[in-house]
């Protein structure tokens, strides 16, 4: 999609106004949350807990990757919408970890476990027996007290209930999504697609694996928390195709707008490139293919870069596109900078999906790779513990992560694998 010149340069003053907002006024709350979050893993009583917990924490570049969101939400708020981001990812990440673990039924712990990802955006919701299938369940109370601390921050953003509707549609398909796709050995890939079908919308020419992809992305949650942060949802709407409902519709309307765009658009390509990465790790792990789904390297390149055209349409037709513009092109600039996107089979879909968003991507993929020749400068003893930004698995954490980094959102599948058929 080609942006003209004077599209360009305001991308690029976006670009600068959103990582001096990130870095300046929510990078430092990410990181005392980090600090928080570690302290209360380790009291957790069960081994077993405590370990995936701590492991759960390695993927913290996904986190600051959520938070990216609030970088484009009032001042006022920005702080209490990063809190709700930050402790979603986190329980997020915990969740997806523990519903890889055996269990006598896998499909209903998947559930009951992910349920808590539904009652984090439900401030008056009561708490279940998240462990209800899982063999271990002394927490201490640390997964109830992450989403209580999410539905806390929600429940003060003065647009929440507006949005509240959308965000738990989000969750579902998040929850349909991880029930289902818990690895080779014990999840039930029939059934996820199944519900693929069946949640597809129509006319959308999606294949079902696409679709499925992007019910496991939780872009759409952070989206909309940002947009609960907006005290005046109408302003938002003028000069939009919603602006009419919305002036009577209370900012419903353009919660719909958001979820329509990020489900499934840009949610698929988020899944499918954090799929595409990761297709040598999860080999080994023994997860899913979805990106293997495609016929091949060609057939996935020419897809992923159709959805990237639709992806980019979608943001820009959003109000506040600049921000969920740099949001989608980070996104997918991350995942196409690393050295898994140069991995057989994946450079024809790199070239498809930047080739789509040139104009956008063109500035992320520098920073990206600057980021990434930086980290081969430094000297051993500069490296911290803890993952690439953004890239759970894998490689060490040297710099914070990017503003505008994407977050992770479900399990990751492998890229080979039986093909399936549309």
């Amino acid at each position: 999609m080609e942006v003209p010149a004077a599209g360009r340069i305001a991308l690029v003053a976006s670009f600068a106004c959103a990582a001096r907002r990130y870095w300046l006024g929510v990078f430092p709350s990410v990181s005392r949350e980090r600090r928080r979050r570690r302290a209360r893993a380790l009291e957790i009583p069960d081994p077993l807990l405590r370990r995936t917990a701590l492991d759960a924490q390695r993927k913290w570049g996904n986190v600051e990757g959520a938070t990216a969101f609030a970088a484009f939400v009032p001042h006022r708020h920005r702080a209490t919408a990063a809190r709700a981001m930050m402790c979603y990812q986190a329980a997020y990440n915990y969740l997806d970890m523990l519903g890889e673990q055996p269990s006598a039924d896998p499909v209903a712990n998947g559930k009951r476990l992910h349920s808590a990802l539904l009652v984090a955006l439900d401030p008056d919701a009561v708490h279940l027996d998240y462990y209800e299938h899982h063999l271990q369940r002394e927490d201490g109370g640390y997964l109830g007290e992450t989403v209580d601390a999410c539905r806390t921050a929600l429940a003060t953003l003065p647009s929440y209930a507006a949005v509240a509707p959308a965000a738990r549609r989000a969750a579902e398909r998040i929850v349909a999504f991880q029930s289902c796709n818990t690895g080779e050995r014990q999840g039930d890939l029939a059934a996820l697609e199944r519900w693929a079908r069946e949640a597809t919308p129509p006319g959308s020419d999606l294949y079902w694996w696409e679709t499925a992809a992007a019910g496991g992305s939780s872009l759409c949650v952070y989206a909309l928390i940002a947009l609960a942060a907006e005290p005046n949802l109408d302003r938002l709407a003028r000069g939009t195709a919603v602006r009419d409902a919305a002036a009577d519709g209370g900012g419903a309307p353009l919660a719909e707008a958001i979820e329509d765009a990020y489900f499934p658009w840009i949610g698929a390509l988020h899944s499918l490139l954090d799929n595409l990465v990761d297709a040598a790790e999860d080999h080994a792990t023994g997860q899913h293919s979805l990106v293997g789904c495609y016929a091949s390297p060609e057939d996935a390149a020419a897809r992923m870069g159709w959805l990237a055209e639709r992806a980019l349409r979608a943001a820009a037709a959003l109000p506040d596109s600049r921000g969920h513009t740099l949001v989608l092109a980070a996104m997918a600039s991350f995942y196409l900078s690393t050295p898994e996107a140069s991995a057989p089979g994946a450079p024809p879909v790199a070239r498809a999906v930047l080739k789509a968003l040139d104009g956008p991507a063109s500035l992320a993929m520098f920073v990206f790779r600057a980021r990434l020749r930086a980290r081969a400068l430094l000297p051993a003893r500069a490296l911290l513990p803890g993952p690439l930004a953004g890239h759970p698995r894998g490689a060490e954490l040297v710099v914070p992560a990017s503003p505008a980094q994407p977050t992770s959102g479900g399990s990751r599948q492998e890229a080979g694998g039986e093909h399936c058929m549309k």
